[in-house]
Order: structure tokens, then C-alpha cells, then sequence
């Protein structure tokens, strides 16, 4: 895949490719773990101009997977206040990646398992190619989904469905993860990327206002009471048919 235009940051390797910005989880003698470092260098990414100007974002994995997970060798005799300090300091990645204003995909190869798995439902899309391998095994461990992984399955999958993947599930394959409503496509061996490319793609050509706005208003929805829904709904649309770039595409479509 040619970069047009690159940086290395350490363990997260940022590339553009036109609109879209490509970020990769570069640890692959770790299975690309995520580590405090990780999650530290991955902020920076997000901040970064190649980031903020970009008008699609993927995330992937370099080597053999995607990720096979949090890094659980750092939290070893961690006290309670030590846990909060973590989530105070690199914890809230995962937050900061579903608030990107513009769209954002997963590219999903090999492992893709508990903190990796978080940080993949943190996207809008999840591209799986056929060797990706899911589940949470956080639950076995002793311990709970814990970086907005228990909230995004629930409303993904609804209350029933993510009992059953986080208590019974076990590890899935990606045409049963499909099924079960983690992932938005399902693509061949070593796919992933080139698919997930394919879509930023024509998410990058879509008005980025609107893009960004209609984004934005879905994830507060389930939320939102039917009526602020449509107060919301209709406070977007009179934003957006006040812009120019409403107003070009509507005299375009007027002429044919």
C-alpha cells in the first residue's frame, strides 16, 4: 500500500493515504499488545495534523494481528488508586478514538482479543479478514471489559447477546463474530486493509460536515429521548443546509 507521506512514532506507525489517515499498532514481537506506552503513542497519533485533517481514520495491526490484547503484565501488583491513575493517564484512548469527529474503521487480522476488541468496537466499522479471532477473556481473568468495551457491546448487540459473548463465548471466529453483530464485513485472507481503504475512501469523497455531524448524532441516539432526538435531528439539518457545501451539491443535483 504506498504512503503518501509517512511518520513513525514509535509503536504506532501513522501513514496517509490521500484523505485517510492509517494508523498501526507496530509492536508485532508482542502481538501488537497494548501497553501504557501504547496507549500514550496513540493518543499523540490522534492529536497529530495527520489525524485531525484527515477526513477517514483506520486502525490496524502490523505482522501476524491485529492485537491480541491489553498488555495485563502491567497491571500486576497495582493498587486500586494505581488503576484510576491509569485510566486518568493513557486509559481514556480508547474514549478519544470513538470521539473522532470524522469516520473511523477497524482493519481486523489474527488476534483481535479484550483491550484490542474495545478498541476495535471504538470504531464506527469493524473489516475483518477470515484468520481474525474475537472474544473477551477479560471475564476468566477475574476481571470485567473495561476501557468502554461492557458499554459498546450492549448497545451494539443489546443486553441479551453481550452477556452471552462476555460470559459463554469463548473465541469467536470472524464469520460467527459477523453474525454475531461485532463486524461489518467479512473479507478474505489479508484483505482487510485494502477493503477497509476501499470504504475510507468513499467516506473521505461524502461532505466531511455532514459525515461528521450525521456520525455524531447516531452516537448520542440511544440516548436520547424521541424528542430531543429530533430537536437534535433538525438542529443538524438547519446547520448543514446553511453551508456552502450543501448548497453546491444541491445545485448539482438539481442539474442532473
Amino acid at each position: 500500500m504506498p504512503a503518501q507521506g509517512a511518520g513513525i512514532l514509535s509503536v504506532v506507525d501513522v501513514v496517509l493515504e490521500g484523505e485517510v489517515a492509517v494508523l498501526r499498532l507496530n509492536r508485532p514481537e508482542k502481538l501488537n499488545a497494548i501497553s501504557s506506552e501504547v496507549e500514550r503513542v496513540l493518543h499523540e497519533a490522534l492529536a497529530s495534523d495527520a489525524v485531525r485533517t484527515s477526513s477517514a481514520v483506520i486502525v490496524t495491526g502490523e505482522g501476524r494481528a491485529f492485537s491480541a490484547g491489553a498488555d495485563i503484565s502491567e497491571f500486576e501488583g497495582r493498587s486500586p488508586e494505581d488503576v484510576l491513575r491509569y485510566y486518568h493517564d493513557t486509559g481514556g484512548v480508547y474514549e478519544e478514538l470513538a470521539a473522532l469527529p470524522q469516520p473511523t474503521i477497524a482493519a481486523i487480522h489474527g488476534y483481535c482479543l479484550g483491550g484490542a476488541l474495545e478498541l476495535a468496537l471504538a470504531t464506527d466499522f469493524r473489516i475483518a479478514d477470515e484468520t481474525a479471532v474475537f472474544g473477551f477473556p477479560e471475564v476468566s481473568l477475574g476481571i470485567i471489559p473495561s476501557s468502554g468495551g461492557t458499554h459498546r457491546l450492549v448497545r451494539l448487540v443489546g443486553p441479551g447477546r453481550a452477556k452471552e459473548l462476555f460470559l459463554l463465548g469463548g473465541r469467536l471466529d470472524a464469520a460467527t463474530a459477523l453474525a454475531a453483530g461485532l463486524l461489518t464485513e467479512v473479507v478474505g485472507t489479508g484483505a482487510a486493509l485494502v477493503r477497509a481503504v476501499e470504504l475510507a475512501q468513499r467516506l473521505a469523497e461524502l461532505p466531511p460536515l455532514a459525515a461528521s455531524l450525521t456520525k455524531q448524532a447516531i452516537d448520542v441516539m440511544p440516548e436520547a429521548s424521541r424528542d430531543a432526538g429530533i430537536l437534535i435531528e433538525r438542529l443538524a439539518y438547519g446547520m448543514l443546509a446553511q453551508s456552502d457545501e450543501a448548497k453546491t451539491r444541491a445545485d448539482e443535483w438539481s442539474k442532473g
